[in-house]
């Protein structure tokens, strides 16, 4: 009877220790299926996050950004479908915000050089730019070729530079001077003084960032 009992009461206790681990079991089990089931883990989350923000950032870059380019006409050869199928001084003799540097290419000899290029990058200055400029300063540079070519050629780089690349850089210029580049998103300086107020245009042979102050080069 006594060696039964002890028996008994054995069971009774190796049961009693193995019932915690069961129940251990049983939750890590239960907690592996919620996983399975699709439950997005940290990295998951973090990695499609990175992902999207990629895609904005790719989508951006891919368009026409700023707020001066709400003043761009939305059809006709003006729009930015227009502009991009002409090469970038007759696409610039068609945006409104542009005459004064379009009459300024013109008397500097510069619309066959720009129209004939291949792959370059024009900072075009809006007429308000220009108009920064005291009058007779400017009527003084409009009526000296040498100078103002000097100036006109500072606008532009040799080859198409994305939003990307300008985020810190430095470019040589046709006049051969060095510009540098700042900024990120859809905020972009040049040489520290102007802003992008449209960048990213496309014409068939440039790459258009309108800016609101004339480059001077040094």
């Amino acid at each position: 009877m006594m060696t039964s009992r002890y028996q008994r009461l054995a069971v009774v206790v190796a049961g009693a220790a193995l019932l915690p681990l069961s129940l251990t079991a049983c939750s890590s089990g239960d907690g592996d299926d919620s996983g399975a089931a699709g439950s997005p883990t940290a990295a998951q989350e973090s990695a499609g996050s990175s992902e999207a923000t990629a895609g904005d950032r790719a989508a951006t870059s891919d368009k026409p950004f700023g707020p001066g380019c709400a003043s761009v006409p939305q059809d006709g050869a003006g729009s930015f479908d227009g502009m991009a199928k002409d090469p970038v001084a007759t696409a610039a003799s068609n945006n409104p915000e542009l005459s004064t540097l379009v009459s300024a290419v013109k008397k500097a000899g510069l619309v066959d050089t720009l129209n004939s290029a291949e792959n370059i990058t024009v900072f075009a200055p809006t007429n308000d730019a220009f108009a920064k400029i005291p009058k007779a300063d400017l009527d003084k540079v409009l009526n000296d070729k040498e100078t103002l070519t000097k100036i006109l050629t500072y606008h532009v780089v040799g080859q198409k530079l994305t939003p990307q690349q300008l985020e810190n850089g430095s470019f040589e210029t046709l006049q051969k001077g060095m510009l540098t580049t700042s900024g990120s998103g859809e905020s972009y300086k040049i040489n520290d003084t102007s802003n992008v107020v449209c960048g990213n245009v496309p014409t068939a042979n440039a790459t258009v960032y309108i800016v609101d102050t004339v480059l001077m080069p040094k």
